[in-house]
């Protein structure tokens, strides 16, 4: 009984992800930001309204507003 080789023939192939792609991550991560965590950080002027309009969904996220 002979033990599998490590690093044998293995072959890694580089995706390419086109710069919308990139992009559009970063725009979601923004977004992610400031409907889960700002509470009038980066939104100052419009806190409260950001905070009210994302309140249910933050509960039901499960991430804490109060």
């Amino acid at each position: 009984m002979t033990a599998p080789s490590v690093g044998g023939d293995v072959t890694t192939t580089a995706i390419r992800v086109p710069l919308v792609g990139w992009l559009l991550a970063a725009v979601a991560a923004v977004v992610i930001y400031l409907v889960a965590q700002d509470n009038g950080l980066v939104l100052a002027g419009a806190a409260e309204f950001v905070h009210e309009f994302t309140h249910d969904g933050r509960h039901a996220l499960g991430v804490p507003c109060h």
